[in-house]
This record gives structure tokens, C-alpha cells and sequence, in this order.
């Protein structure tokens, strides 16, 4: 897993994505539904609905 810690977030995936990592969520999802747990298209799908401007 790459580090999202200092990156700009593109959207609001990425956002959703530091604050489970942050609170613990998305490794434990991960153990549970094992390497692909459909994270990366979810967030992908979140940030081109909702982008940041830049």
C-alpha cells in the first residue's frame, strides 16, 4: 500500500481513503476481504464524481 499521507487528494476517494487509514478501517477491511476488497475502484469512482480543484 502506497503511502496517501503527505499527497494532495485528487477527490474525495482519496479523502475517505486517508481518514480509514487514519482511523484504522481500511486495514482490517483488508484482512477481512482479503488484497482486493474493491477499494482502489471505490475511491477511483468517488474522485472522478467528486474531484478537488487543484
Amino acid at each position: 500500500m502506497k503511502s496517501t499521507k503527505h499527497q494532495n487528494s485528487k477527490g474525495l476517494g482519496d479523502t475517505i481513503e486517508k481518514v480509514t487509514v487514519a482511523i484504522g478501517i481500511k486495514p482490517v477491511v483488508k484482512r477481512i476481504f482479503g488484497k482486493d476488497c474493491g477499494c482502489e475502484e471505490r475511491k477511483e469512482k468517488l474522485n472522478k464524481l467528486i474531484p478537488y480543484k487543484n
